[in-house]
């Protein structure tokens, strides 16, 4: 090949579209093939048959494949939440908000598990998944004292809900044969709720 069609190879894959996509996928494969450590950012761009270049316009280390989409989640969940019905309890109105969660993750259930799959391995990893479901909770907390919710009640509740979309998910992922997280997340609730309803 000429040295200007390697050039014109090179932009035409620099530029081709997906190259997030691209990236993200040849991330998780590889961190499942080798392991996370074993895989450097060279490797991911290599495998996506992009640049490093390319790599850091989209990322900012190669952890931040696992979590960029923390925003986009924490604001269609915060926004679920401010659009309740105006009757819904504060723990009903966080519900709405992890229903609206599931929708994104339905599409993206591989993803997600190969995703978890890498962070449950590496404990140097759980630091950052902590902070990003603590960082997803004070949202949703700040959301519910928006409707009114006192504050203490906002963070329990939004605490709660955390806490149920995680056990739910964890399922969810266990199981291949769950197409929908939403009835799990219903399913977690009630057992909490069958939990904490002591008579004494």
């Amino acid at each position: 090949m000429t040295r200007q069609g390697t050039m014109r190879r090179s932009i035409v894959g620099r530029w081709e579209p997906d190259a997030r996509g691209r990236l993200e996928r040849a991330a998780l494969a590889l961190y499942g093939e080798r392991g996370f450590d074993q895989t450097t950012v060279e490797d991911i761009a290599v495998r996506a048959g992009l640049t490093k270049r390319t790599f850091f316009r989209h990322y900012t280390d190669k952890r931040d494949v696992l979590f960029a989409g923390a925003g986009v989640l924490q604001e269609l969940v915060v926004r679920a939440v401010d659009s309740a019905p105006p009757t819904s309890t504060a723990i009903g109105a966080v519900v709405v908000g992890l229903e609206a969660a599931a929708g994104l993750l339905r599409e993206r259930r591989e993803e997600a598990g190969a995703r978890q799959a890498v962070i449950d391995a590496n404990p140097e990893l759980h630091e950052r998944e902590l902070v990003k479901l603590s960082t997803l909770a004070q949202g949703i907390a700040g959301a519910l004292r928006g409707r009114g919710i006192e504050a203490r009640t906002a963070t329990l509740s939004s605490e709660a809900g955390i806490a149920v979309f995680k056990v739910a998910f964890d399922r969810w992922i266990a199981d291949a044969g769950r197409q929908d997280l939403v009835p799990l997340i219903h399913e977690t609730l009630d057992e909490l709720r069958a939990a904490t309803s002591d008579d004494l």
